[in-house]
């Protein structure tokens, strides 16, 4: 199973200041578009984890994280490295959208 943090309030400053990149899905559980992102996100998770950290950030448990990465709409994932944002994306992605913004940032190869 891949390895994806749930993010809890005294997580994020590890998170964030990690020197390897993150990959954070902010989601909701009402959430539909979520709930249909979860899968790609999972495999994802699977398939990148050895290189890229996967997080997800429950905007109904921590609100304030939310507002303060500017957050307004779900799903939103959004690439870290060192507290950086590197890229946002919003709305529901395929596997080869995500895939491809991770080889752009990180240099890892798209695996399918």
């Amino acid at each position: 199973m891949a390895s994806i943090r749930h993010v809890q309030s005294g997580d994020w400053k590890e998170i964030e200041s990690g020197s390897q990149p993150v990959l954070v899905d902010f989601w909701a559980e009402w959430c539909g578009p979520c709930r249909q992102l979860a899968p790609t996100f999972e495999r994802l998770a699977e398939k990148y984890g050895n290189d890229i950290h996967f997080a997800k950030v429950n905007v109904d448990e921590l609100p304030e994280l939310a507002n303060q990465r500017g957050v307004r709409s779900i799903p939103t994932l959004v690439l870290l490295k060192s507290g950086n944002e590197l890229e946002r994306l919003v709305g529901i992605k395929s596997y080869e959208e995500v895939a491809n913004v991770l080889e752009r940032h990180t240099a890892v190869p798209v695996r399918k």
